[in-house]
């Protein structure tokens, strides 16, 4: 698994897709392993992804929705 300061995360695909795609994962990456703030406890970094648009705070054990890759 290759990582450069250019790329980072999407050093793993290396010349293949072009720059353009390959920036867009990055961007989609880093909001998706952000720390996000519980709406119902405030807690931050507590909330885990469990599939596609559907978010659980660890803390107040709250199932609720979201966006794909953020909760906003």
């Amino acid at each position: 698994m290759t990582k450069t300061k250019k790329v980072g995360v999407a050093g793993r695909f290396g010349s293949r897709y072009g720059k353009k795609i390959r920036q867009l994962v990055i961007d989609v990456e880093k909001r998706k392993k952000a720390k996000k703030i519980c709406p119902y406890c405030k807690k931050t970094g507590s909330v885990k992804r469990l599939s596609k648009g559907i978010w659980r705070c660890v803390k107040c054990e709250k199932k609720f929705t979201g966006k794909a890759y953020s909760i906003n």
